[in-house]
């Protein structure tokens, strides 16, 4: 799963973002706001409160983990924007016809996602080792979210003189990441099952941020009514997949 979230969203990816097609993307980001959502307050934070015992400690984790996402993304580490313009980690700019690069460049960009991809690598181990249901709810929500942020990425690479050839090898190379922190967070984990609770609310606190600070304000850009609908139906799709998956996979295991 830490694989499938980080080298076949980029694949997916480069499919969109080749094509340049930006009603794709208007559509994906609204569709991940749902399963980012869905995850975190069905699945990751229930999952985080049982297994940690104490609701009050866990989401003042979730608290913590919010503030430490905010800081991080001010000091250019979790969504590599260092411009006041910018509008952060997510594609959104796309809907408004300009492809541009914010003065970010390509080498920014692929440190960025390799952080940020190792840490859905460990945040993926963590879900897994509590539970196989929470650990593919969770992957999938990572894997909803990376789509369109990977799309973005595509775009200003492009932009910014890679070949397609280049920036999809750059990304490919950087989502191993995923693999390499979710290996490392296992066998790191297994040593230390108390450090699992902690894990899951910071990845709870992770989906939120980026589905409330990073996608939500770019749909705000669309007040028509008809746009308005369809991001309404479509974050329900989002959190509606969630639950789906959650029963499909019950069923199985049961």
């Amino acid at each position: 799963m830490s694989l499938a979230g980080g080298a076949l969203s980029v694949v997916a990816a480069a499919a969109f973002a080749f094509r340049a097609r930006t009603q794709w993307v208007s559509l994906l980001i609204s569709y991940a706001i749902g399963a980012l959502l869905g995850a975190s307050f069905l699945e990751v934070l229930p999952h985080a409160i049982i297994a940690g015992g104490d609701a009050s400690t866990t989401m003042a984790t979730v608290l913590g983990g919010i503030l430490a996402f905010f800081v991080l993304e001010k000091l250019v580490l979790w969504r590599h924007c260092h411009i006041e313009s910018c509008e952060g980690h997510e594609p959104v700019v796309l809907s408004h016809g300009h492809e541009h690069d914010h003065g970010r460049s390509g080498m920014m960009i692929l440190v960025g996602d390799t952080f940020h991809n190792t840490v859905d690598g460990v945040l993926i181990a963590a879900a897994f080792m509590e539970d196989v249901r929470l650990g593919i709810v969770t992957a999938l929500a990572m894997i909803a979210h990376e789509i369109p942020q990977e799309v973005g990425d595509f775009v200003i690479l492009l932009h910014s003189g890679y070949s397609k050839g280049r920036a999809l090898a750059f990304n490919l190379l950087s989502s191993l990441a995923t693999l390499v922190g979710g290996l490392l967070a296992y066998v790191a984990l297994g040593q230390v099952q108390s450090a699992v609770p902690v894990l899951l609310a910071l990845a709870a606190a992770s989906m939120i941020y980026v589905a409330v600070a990073d996608l939500i304000p770019g749909l705000h850009k669309r007040t028509e009514i008809r746009a308005t609908v369809q991001q309404v139906l479509l974050i329900a799709a989002g959190i509606g997949t969630i639950v789906l998956t959650d029963r499909i996979v019950d069923r199985f295991a049961g």
